[in-house]
């Protein structure tokens, strides 16, 4: 990759949800710190959220990689971002959570993409079981999955999320994707994915969200649909073809068990 040209550095804001995330904390906070980036031009943030184990302990021993954190008790996981937003100053802001990790090069190519484009948001590939590697906001209407992932991959400019706002706490699990449908629907800002080989890190399959319920993911999903101005029966006869699909698939399961 050639280099970076000194006057188009960009400064990259990283914010971290954390709460009793001990076990990988360390090593999302590394990969941030070993970034082959100017270690000037960039900004971690950590918000924890009242962590009861070793986190405080983890964040302590990396304080000079951290330009801010706090541990104190909040409503979740999306309003320690939006406070992360807050308190963000860099011209590019990515999200990662503390069980996932970037890898070495990543903020390199994010600044290339940004430097060479005039885009909004941008959306790496991912490692997951494997290479995740989908943007297709096309599809937006009657499809879930239409981009790798939220943290690791996504980045957006600091322009471009002041004007579509901050994650909406009436959306318990999915506030990402509400964000994402009023980015690209409602303001129409304009990204782009990377190549499939440019991989920005490992997203951690077994996070908050894995814990949640296909139905009850299913649920907040068709109330963004609708938040978003999606026409009803759309969003319900969508629903039914997500539930019947998901019945499907697990009797599958259970039958070649």
């Amino acid at each position: 990759m050639n280099k970076i040209k000194r006057k188009k550095i960009p400064k990259i804001t990283i914010i971290t949800p954390v709460l009793n995330g001990d076990k990988y904390l360390e090593k999302c906070i590394k990969s941030v710190a070993k970034q082959s980036y100017p270690k000037k031009k960039i900004e971690h943030i950590v918000i924890d959220g009242g962590s009861s184990d070793n986190s405080i302990k983890i964040i302590k021993k990396y304080t000079k990689y951290i330009k801010y954190w706090h541990s104190r008790k909040d409503k979740g996981i999306y309003d320690a971002m939006n406070i992360g937003l807050k308190k963000s100053s860099g011209e590019i802001i990515g999200i990662l959570n503390s069980d996932d990790f970037y890898y070495k090069n990543t903020l390199k190519i994010v600044a290339k993409y940004f430097n060479k484009s005039k885009i909004d948001f941008l959306f790496g590939s991912v490692l997951k079981q494997k290479i995740f590697h989908n943007f297709y906001p096309e599809k937006l209407w009657y499809t879930f999955n239409i981009y790798p992932s939220h943290s690791v991959s996504f980045f957006i400019t600091k322009k471009a999320q002041k004007k579509i706002g901050f994650y909406d706490l009436n959306f318990r699990y999915s506030a990402d994707r509400d964000l994402f449908y009023r980015m690209i629907k409602k303001y129409k800002l304009f990204g782009l994915p990377t190549k499939r080989a440019e991989v920005f890190g490992k997203f951690n399959l077994y996070g908050i969200s894995s814990n949640i319920s296909f139905s009850t993911k299913l649920f907040e999903e068709s109330r963004i649909r609708l938040n978003n101005k999606q026409n009803f029966f759309q969003v319900v006869l969508i629903s039914i073809i997500y539930f019947c699909y998901f019945i499907y698939v697990k009797n599958l399961k259970i039958l070649f068990k």
